[in-house]
């Protein structure tokens, strides 16, 4: 069942790159902190106590279930997430799936096994299995657990019939919450739950807090013209949204605020219809640039409630030729970049994935009315074409882009196609010669099952190929060594693949801009990869001191990513370290670094690497102790640090505390468990920090004085309760939670299995919990005991 893996690098990039369009932090907010700004504290205390009150004559430990039901932009799914977020830490196992209008059975119970196990169930996507097997395996993992589950956008009561009897009643007081437009299918599922529209006061919270950042910073001149445009928006968030985030954008021209009024016309209203909501968003389309019309446009390709990798989104529109190069100054990814935060600003995407302390999103959702709207005018424009299960007929001759969503290829001309987008984890069966789509630029078979597949010669004759992604399907085939005759191929991903080898023809394009090998690739040892000069991202495996070497003259990368492997005689020099360092220490652009050294791999990077003054984020996983390079006097710029080491002593906290820039900080013993005697760091240590995890140590939270980690909101640390008991020195004050003015979420791992008594266990927990109550923000904390969080409700 399972496929190669893939590695989630794609978030070094989004992580790290600049962009003269930044996102908007009020744009953010919407989204991380949206009970506080939308007044959904009522209804999310409703819904909870929905979920997991004991009703008077009914089982006290029967399955619940409740289903949302509004219009379109109401903010069912926000609401349903609010209550998710809120609750899931008291279930044994959760998960929050889409359904859509096109409802697929079999994906749907994949993606509800992948999100109740990841890690079991990382190839899921990709077996063939049936509808009763699926639901067999659900029923399984789920019989002896209290579950919590989200199905969001149920259009019909079979889908939901299906699911259901996947969900078994386990006497465990498990959830199962919905969502829907339609009042019949609420009804039906039962615990309807009617979303009712924004008061008056939350709709001003949200629209001036969207352009001014509060509601008590609106200027004066623009009270009257803003009661006016919020009239017409009639209480609906999305409606607030889209027209705030378009305002937000205008200047401060109360004209051009009345002219935005007059055009929405008679607004939303207190009946909102398709018709109200799509002139409201007609008005944000139509104050887009001509390159942002395009580049939404392109949506249209991807499935309803699909998460948007932005990497793989921003390469698409740079081989599109949708991005073009300016002055010089900026890369093509960084313009493409500026386009993607430009739409989040103005509403037309939101944010997916989102990192919580860099507020910086990895992927991007469609709401499906923008999307409706987007499909619209694409199949208005001829733009794009997509091929779902029940269209039968030919789809014409004048199919420019092509995203199929099923197994089954259309009737259609493909001689002048320039996208194929395949969208479906399903094996493509029927998949014709694709050397006869002579002008492709984009073939996207991302997540495919290619598994069966043992050629892919066709790639070497399209010679206008600029975007090429085979990544998470699983083929084993080679590479044709005519992919060298692609010289315009600008990027190329088949990480989650078992391609063991590239052609030496693969490293005469020069244009590559872009590149993500499988784990278990290696590169030829005469390669030549230092030709590939036009290389701005690269993840690659490194076996020799050749490959190594070669590196240094890429001195255009941005993003590395590079796995340390043993060669084809199971061996690993370490010459090849120093070779290597000396390598990046060239790399002077570098601005995200992971090195990963197999716990197979005996060898540390313990060079000079203090050139690389431009990297803000850094990741190491497997050294045997910190390098001794990471000097706060070089890392000026560095903002996220994960490091995985077999060994940490108390100088190496204190370096991190002296790292300015410092955002986040992970750091993983993996070996031999170490308890540290107290010790402690400056005051000043640590300005920056918003989230850190220490792991795989115990320790104690006291190590920080007042005046350390003052902007501290996540921490996570491990303890050993024998350490609070006996003849121990160490109190319930020094815990010193209050200490941390910032913080939010706490998680606690209590170590010492063999020693742990339930008398101690409870002492720790309840000085956890008067810390937390005596704590200003009142801190939400978790306690894992072993393998088991345990909510300690404040």
């Amino acid at each position: 069942m399972r496929l190669a893996k893939r590695s989630r690098t794609s978030r070094s990039v989004s992580k790290t790159w600049p962009s003269d369009v930044t996102v908007d932090p009020r744009i953010t907010a919407l989204y991380t902190k949206a009970a506080s700004l939308v007044g959904i504290d009522e209804p999310r205390e409703e819904l909870i106590s929905m979920l997991t009150k004991e009703d008077v004559g009914e089982s006290s430990v029967g399955q619940r279930i409740v289903s949302i039901v509004g219009f379109g932009g109401l903010g069912k799914t926000t609401l349903a997430k609010a209550v998710y977020d809120k609750i899931k830490q008291q279930y044994n196992c959760t998960a929050f799936i889409s359904v859509s209008r096109d409802p697929d059975i079999i994906k749907i119970l994949k993606d509800l096994l992948y999100e109740l196990d990841k890690n079991e169930y990382m190839g899921i996507h990709n077996a063939a299995l049936g509808q009763q097997h699926l639901t067999d395996l659900v029923q399984e993992f789920l019989k002896n657990k209290r579950y919590l589950i989200v199905i969001d956008d149920i259009w019909h009561t079979k889908p939901w019939e299906m699911i259901r009897c996947a969900l078994p009643e386990n006497g465990k007081k498990s959830g199962v919450l919905t969502t829907t437009r339609i009042t019949d299918v609420a009804e039906h599922v039962g615990g309807c739950y009617r979303m009712k529209l924004l008061t008056q006061e939350s709709s001003k919270i949200l629209f001036y807090g969207r352009i001014f950042g509060s509601i008590d910073k609106c200027p004066p001149q623009f009270a009257d013209v803003s009661e006016k445009v919020l009239k017409k928006c009639g209480g609906v968030p999305l409606a607030i949204v889209t027209i705030s985030s378009l305002l937000a954008n205008k200047s401060r021209n109360i004209n051009e605020w009345y002219d935005v009024c007059d055009a929405v016309g008679a607004g939303v209203g207190n009946n909102p219809g398709i018709d109200d909501m799509r002139k409201i968003l007609l008005l944000s389309y139509y104050d887009l640039t001509p390159q942002l019309k395009t580049c939404i446009l392109y949506l249209s390709i991807f499935p309803e409630d699909y998460e948007i990798n932005k990497f793989r989104l921003i390469f698409r529109w740079i081989a599109e030729g949708f991005v073009h190069q300016g002055d010089g100054r900026q890369s093509l990814y960084e313009i493409g970049q500026s386009y993607f935060n430009e739409l989040l600003n103005r509403s037309l995407i939101q944010p997916a994935d989102m990192d919580e302390v860099e507020m910086n999103p990895f992927s991007c959702r469609v709401h499906d009315m923008v999307l409706d709207l987007v499909c619209s005018l694409s199949r208005d424009e001829s733009f794009a074409t997509t091929f779902c299960k029940e269209i039968t007929s030919s789809l014409g001759s004048k199919a420019r882009r092509l995203s199929i969503y099923n197994t089954t290829w259309p009737t259609i001309n493909m001689s002048t196609l320039r996208s194929l987008t395949i969208c479906s984890y399903a094996l493509i069966n029927s998949m014709p010669p694709l050397s006869s789509f002579y002008l492709l630029r984009v073939l996207d078979l991302e997540d495919c099952n290619l598994s069966d597949h043992s050629s892919i010669e066709f790639v070497g004759k399209l010679l206008h190929m600029r975007y090429l992604s085979l990544a998470g399907t699983g083929y084993a085939g080679d590479i044709p060594r005519e992919i060298g005759k692609l010289l315009f191929l600008q990027s190329f991903k088949f990480d989650g693949t078992d391609i063991k080898v590239l052609p030496l023809s693969f490293f005469g394009l020069r244009q590559l801009m872009s590149l993500y090998v499988g784990h278990n690739t290696r590169l030829p040892t005469t390669s030549g990869l230092r030709n590939l000069s036009s290389l701005e991202m690269l993840w690659i495996n490194v076996d020799s001191a050749y490959v190594a070497e070669q590196l240094g003259h890429l001195t255009q990368l941005k993003v590395l990513g590079v796995v340390l492997i043993k060669d084809k005689e199971g061996r690993c020099d370490k010459s090849m370290c120093r070779v290597l360092e000396r390598s990046l220490g060239k790399l002077h652009k570098i601005q995200s670094l992971t090195v990963v050294i197999p716990d197979d791999v005996d060898v540390d990077l313990d060079g000079s690497l203090d050139s690389l003054c431009s990297v803000s984020n850094l990741a190491i996983v497997g050294t045997s102790r910190l390098p001794t390079w990471i000097d706060p006097t070089s890392f000026l710029l560095l903002s996220y640090l994960d490091i995985k080491v077999g060994q940490i002593r108390c100088e190496d906290i204190q370096v991190f505390g002296m790292l300015q820039a410092l955002l986040v900080l992970e750091v993983k013993v993996d070996g031999a468990k170490q308890m540290f005697e107290r010790f402690m760091v400056t005051v000043d240590a640590f300005p920056c920090v918003t989230r850190c995890r220490f792991s795989g140590f115990s320790t104690v939270p006291s190590m920080f004085p007042p005046g350390a980690m003052p902007r501290l909101q996540r921490f996570k640390f491990y303890i050993r309760p024998e350490d609070f008991g006996g003849n121990s020195e160490i109190t319930v004050d020094d815990l010193a939670l209050s200490h941390l003015p910032s913080l939010q979420n706490v998680r606690v791992r209590l170590d010492g299995k063999e020693t742990l008594s339930e008398e101690l266990a409870l002492k720790v927990k309840e000085a956890l919990r008067i810390e937390a109550r005596a704590h200003r923000n009142h801190p939400n904390i978790d306690i894992r005991i072993y393998e088991e969080w345990i909510q300690l409700c404040m």
